[in-house]
């Protein structure tokens, strides 16, 4: 019975996650893109042909409402829409019984759309129609996959190009490269461990199936969760809790000698510079007194720390900062993948009033992992307590 009742419970829908902004979005895409497409279509070919076809509405469901999935991808509603009907109306000439031909058409649609990576589950349905569509349909032949199929799929497209981007959505679906800060072959520190690319395409490979999600997407969400877990195993510690409370800073009028003079003096390899206010105005570093904004080398090194020039002049005014009741792992990418070594803790109005290092970082972390076992200690000796009794 209870076998009975798991394998019926499969029949029931998982709860989504969706935000209602998507399923607005989704709702509001697929409206004006089947209308504007069915509206260009009519007018460039005429109520004579079937200008506007069914399968448009499913492809309409995966680019509002799913733009995300490799399936509704550009090269995926082109490339897998017009295959689709070219395949349908071979099939149709070569094939005399409809059902047979219909069945075929789809079948090989799949196999060839797996092949070209161009899978879009609304060309199996261009596929069918493109048999069982009628005398319109048979009458255009292979122009039925350059109008409507072709022109409908490009329409839709351009117009699923517009809405998704004024939605701030990422569409095309593309993974956005981290250029690794110091120009180098090797990934960046956070993909040295936990999860690698390699070791998820690994698991996928010996899965075989097909999954709606792409690679860098899956990986994405595991970092996060991954994240999220460390965090709720570990406990929270806020920027507040580790940060250098009495900061070092220079005046962005201050002549560079100061700048120099101080970081010297208190070995450090970073100043913030604020404003006459106490906001923060930018950062100076030892790497600002011999490299310029555009990589290439001061002119006059022999010179520093000498001038009269401002610190305002040296400074990057573009600084990434921190709260202070800010969770310390949101730091853990800045500092590891960004290559940042400080970042300062801005307060009320961004004035500093704290400084994160990586040595922080470190030091927080590892203090941490070492109090891990001592808190789960008793639970553990409890545990094999227990299990001693039972046995």
């Amino acid at each position: 019975m209870s076998g009975l009742m798991s394998w019926l419970r499969a029949f029931v829908p998982a709860p989504h996650a969706v935000s209602r902004r998507e399923r607005i979005a989704g709702v509001l895409g697929a409206l004006i893109g089947l209308s504007v497409t069915e509206w260009i279509g009519r007018a460039a070919l005429g109520q004579a042909n079937p200008w506007f076809i069914a399968p448009m509405g499913a492809s309409a469901v995966l680019l509002f409402a799913v733009p995300s999935s490799p399936l509704a991808q550009p090269w995926s509603i082109m490339v897998g829409n017009v295959l689709a009907a070219l395949v349908g109306v071979t099939c149709a000439k070569l094939v005399g019984h409809p059902g047979l031909a219909g069945a075929l058409a789809v079948a090989i649609t799949i196999g060839a759309m797996f092949r070209l990576r161009c899978l879009h589950p609304p060309g199996g349905a261009v596929a069918l129609t493109s048999v069982l569509g009628g005398p319109a349909v048979t009458d255009l032949g292979y122009g039925f996959a350059l109008w409507p199929v072709g022109v409908d799929s490009l329409c839709l497209l351009a117009i699923a190009l517009a809405f998704n981007a004024a939605a701030g959505r990422r569409y095309p679906h593309r993974h956005v490269e981290q250029a690794h800060p110091h120009g180098t072959a090797d990934p960046l520190p956070s993909a040295r461990v936990g999860v690698t690319p390699d070791d998820l395409q690994a698991v996928l490979e010996a899965r075989g199936e097909w999954l709606d999600v792409s690679n860098d997407d899956l990986e994405e969400i595991i970092v996060a969760a991954e994240a999220r877990a460390y965090r709720r195993r570990m406990g929270e510690i806020r920027c507040a809790d580790i940060m250098a409370a009495d900061v070092v800073t220079v005046s962005a009028d201050a002549p560079i000698a100061t700048a120099w003079a101080l970081l010297a003096r208190h070995r450090v390899k970073a100043l913030p510079v604020v404003s006459a206010g106490g906001r923060l105005a930018g950062m100076v570093t030892l790497h600002d007194f011999f490299v310029q904004g555009n990589g290439s080398p001061r002119a006059r090194i022999a010179e520093y720390p000498g001038g009269d020039v401002a610190v305002r002049e040296l400074m990057s005014p573009r600084v990434v900062t921190a709260r202070p009741e800010q969770s310390i792992d949101e730091l853990v990418g800045v500092f590891s993948d960004a290559g940042l070594h400080h970042v300062p803790v801005v307060g009320v109005g961004d004035r500093v009033i704290g400084m994160v290092t990586q040595s922080d970082l470190i030091a927080a972390l590892a203090r941490m992992r070492l109090e891990e076992p001592a808190a789960n200690g008793p639970a553990k000796l409890r545990a094999v307590e227990q299990v001693r009794m039972s046995a």
